[in-house]
């Protein structure tokens, strides 16, 4: 059976067989934050140079400007695009000197080539792969955090793009940028590429754009990118673009309040928040969207935001107009507009202080019990792992003692692990998170402060010790079965813990894409999954059914994007049926297949197709809906909004097609034609 290696035992300082000891009398992981200054000077290798996707946007970036010098496939010295290969990343580093490394391997592999770069000290790492496991992107931050010469951005992120500089890291579409004064910095790819292009719609154009990526633990954060922004040259206005997941937009809010108190003439931020309308307790699409026990949500953030003096919109498409009026009521001018620098807006902006606000869900009463990944086990093979791994005193709950709440989990702005109790166990108000190494795990931990906090008595060494059994056996569970949320209720009962209640949710990435944990995923209940999502998954889509009375559904490219869709329809007045990604790069077939989906539901009386057109294709995207109505007899209206890359040759399509279809390339105005449809009988 595989077990992963308990990393608290290993001597302190080395991470596998590598040291970076040689860090050691450096400042931080901090003082990386300048190397996210990229431009037509940064030199750019690239990691798994050879493959397909690397080969593609390295063209494509060469193109355009980017500085590329040459890249890394193990094994192999050659030429490539014109360019060198080498076996190594430290022989790259010697012979191309590069900035900065775009890691283009397989999830797989992908914290191995992360490892190489820092070790080899490149100053800056982007990594654009999807479901890397969470317990292989801790072992990455704690490496990390030793060093004060690299800087990560990712996983799962676009990458980071100097639109002035001609420097693209990273995959995002190039045709929406031009070169300006907007800095950018946003957790979802499609939300950004529309704020792009809609800045690039009102004349401003780019300067510095950071994809942080909706990763659980990203490289780099929004405050963090929020610093490199305030102090860049190139940059007079800050577009942000946030979601649900962490608290990294209250962080960001409370730089921005301190900004615009110490600074006479602060650049102007407008944000938004995508999340609003989230399905309690699931995983919207990136793997950090879900808001976990004691995190804020949508809702709270856009409030912090907006205390601090940050004016909030809530669809991308209107970043343009509003970063415009901010600068020119400052008075900012801009010495070249290109001739697409009139909007094509129609209506006229509505930030979010004029915009209804829906109601957060309310919260459950069995606070340990909120949050579901994927992959979650029942209660008794839960306790079974606990008895497992620590001979622990696991039962049902007799009504007899206080129940409090004691899990491990992951402390998302230290980027570790961390211990969560709470006295309580109704209310998330009294959850205290107590973070600890990854490295060195739990054992360092003051208990004692635990157990105060969880109001367990202190008198005698009994019930502390029985405590820290339970953490430890908590923690050899976390780290075997890499673990992403542990939750337990325990009482105290006679001077010992009691586990009364149970619920374990793990990396579903560490078999998918490493084939780690086999036996864990065999203990999974297949059956127990909604089948339409099962369905939906074998494709790559993430298809979630709303609750209530929705009747709009929805099909949309991109996490960020389909989240903000649910919410956006949902202030419009529209009712939401389900939120449905099809992935960054939807095909014709996937949008079949998302159709099939979405007409399962009875309830929904009109589609929404909502498409913007980065690495997706507006034609294709034209292409699959027409399949869809031919092969499925479609009886229902169907709503489609094309916008961004081949958005005129799509909506030709769709105009031409002859079928009964709506199409549109303003946002509101197709929101509305789907709501009026939804509502007719």
């Amino acid at each position: 059976m595989h077990r992963v290696a308990r990393p608290w035992l290993a001597r302190p300082g080395r991470v596998g067989s590598r040291t970076f000891s040689s860090t050691s009398t450096r400042h931080g992981y901090a003082d990386t934050l300048p190397n996210l200054r990229i431009g037509s000077h940064t030199r750019v290798i690239f990691q798994g140079f050879t493959g397909k996707q690397a080969t593609a946007d390295a063209k494509d970036s060469i193109e355009w400007g980017t500085k590329i010098v040459g890249g890394v496939t193990p094994g192999r010295t050659e030429e490539h695009l014109g360019l060198p290969v080498l076996p190594t990343v430290r022989q790259a580093v010697e012979e191309l000197k590069p900035d900065a490394t775009a890691i283009y391997v397989s999830a797989r592999h992908a914290a191995s080539a992360i490892e190489e770069a820092i070790a080899a000290e490149i100053p800056l790492i982007v990594a654009v792969a999807e479901h890397i496991p969470l317990h292989d992107i801790l072992r990455i931050h704690s490496i990390l955090k030793t060093q004060s010469k690299s800087r990560l951005v990712g996983a799962n992120a676009p990458g980071i793009i100097s639109a002035v500089g001609k420097c693209r890291i990273g995959f995002q579409p190039l045709p929406c940028f031009s070169p300006g004064r907007v800095g950018i910095v946003a957790k979802s790819g499609t939300l950004s590429y529309e704020t792009v292009a809609s800045t690039t719609r009102a004349g401003l154009g780019q300067s510095l754009c950071i994809g942080v990526g909706g990763d659980i633990l990203p490289g780099t954060d929004l405050r963090e990118a929020l610093q490199v922004l305030e102090t860049d040259p190139d940059t007079d206005a800050i577009a942000l673009v946030g979601e649900i997941g962490g608290t990294g937009e209250l962080d960001a809010a409370a730089w921005i309040k301190d900004y615009y108190s110490r600074t006479d003439s602060p650049k102007p931020i407008v944000g938004l928040i995508a999340g609003r309308c989230e399905a309690p307790g699931r995983i919207m699409g990136h793997a950090g969207a879900f808001t976990a026990i004691g995190e804020p949500d949508a809702s709270a953030k856009i409030a912090a935001l907006e205390d601090a003096g940050v004016v909030m919109v809530n669809h991308p498409s209107r970043f343009g107009d509003v970063l415009k009026k901010k600068l020119e009521a400052k008075g900012a001018g801009f010495a070249h507009k290109s001739a697409s620098s009139r909007s094509t807006h129609r209506r006229e902006f509505h930030t979010m202080r004029h915009r209804p606000r829906v109601e957060a869900p309310t919260p459950s009463s069995h606070v340990a019990m909120q949050q579901k990944r994927d992959f979650h086990l029942p209660e008794d093979q839960c306790m079974n792992l606990l008895r497992e791994a620590g001979r622990i005193n696991c039962g049902s709950y007799s009504g007899h003692g206080e129940r409090r709440l004691l899990g491990i989990g992951i402390d998302r702005p230290t980027r570790s692990p961390c211990i969560i109790a709470s006295p309580d166990t109704t209310s998330e108000s009294t959850i205290k998170r107590f973070p600890f190494d990854f490295q060195r795990g739990p054992d360092d931990l003051a208990v004692e402060r635990i157990a105060n906090h969880l109001h367990i008595s202190t008198k005698g060494n009994a019930p502390v010790e029985s405590l820290r059994a339970v953490i430890r056996s908590l923690a050899k569970v976390f780290y075997e079965r890499e673990a992403y949320l542990l939750t337990t209720h325990i009482v105290e009962r006679l001077g010992a813990i009691k586990v009364v209640g149970a619920d374990f949710g793990f990396d579903d990435a560490a078999f998918k894409s490493a084939g780690r944990q086999p036996e864990l995923q065999a203990l999974r209940d297949v059956a127990a999954q909604d089948e339409a999502e099962r369905e939906a998954a074998k494709s790559g889509i993430v298809y979630i059914k709303l609750e209530g009375e929705g009747t709009i559904g929805t099909l949309v490219n991109g996490a960020g994007l389909a989240m903000n869709t649910v919410d956006a329809l949902t202030d419009a007045g529209g009712s939401v049926a389900n939120f449905l990604d099809t992935g960054g790069k939807a095909t014709s077939v996937t949008v079949k297949e998302s159709f099939e989906l979405i007409l399962r539901d009875p309830r929904v009386k009109v589609v929404f197709v909502n498409i913007f057109g980065g690495l997706t294709l507006g034609d294709m995207i034209a292409r699959g809906v027409i399949l869809a109505f031919q092969e499925l007899a479609l009886t229902i209206p169907v709503v489609v909004r094309i916008r961004g890359t081949n958005e005129k040759e799509g909506q030709k399509l769709i105009a031409d097609s002859g079928l009964p279809l709506f199409a549109f390339d303003d946002f509101d105005e197709a929101a509305a034609k789907a709501i009026e449809l939804s509502r007719r009988t």
